[in-house]
């Protein structure tokens, strides 16, 4: 989530402004997810979070979100 003068989104973020830890904010996501799909298994929940943790600044390489896409995203 662009965040204009701020390093990461409140979402990704906890009271301080500190980064949460990065299996807090999975969790959470992941979640997130399964409130709004409930009927989707959870490995897929997971992979589809990964991805899209994938897209942002705090997350994209993290050592778990770099081992779940494919190697050409990382290039």
């Amino acid at each position: 989530m662009p965040v204009d003068g701020i390093e990461y989104c409140t979402y990704c973020t906890d009271e301080n402004g500190q980064l949460q830890s990065f299996d807090e904010r999975f969790a959470r996501m992941v979640s997130w997810q399964e409130q709004r799909s409930p009927m989707t298994p959870r490995d897929r929940l997971e992979s589809e979070t990964l991805a899209y943790m994938a897209t942002m600044p705090a997350w994209r390489d993290h050592p778990r979100v770099r081992e779940a896409m494919p190697a050409a995203r990382h290039a």
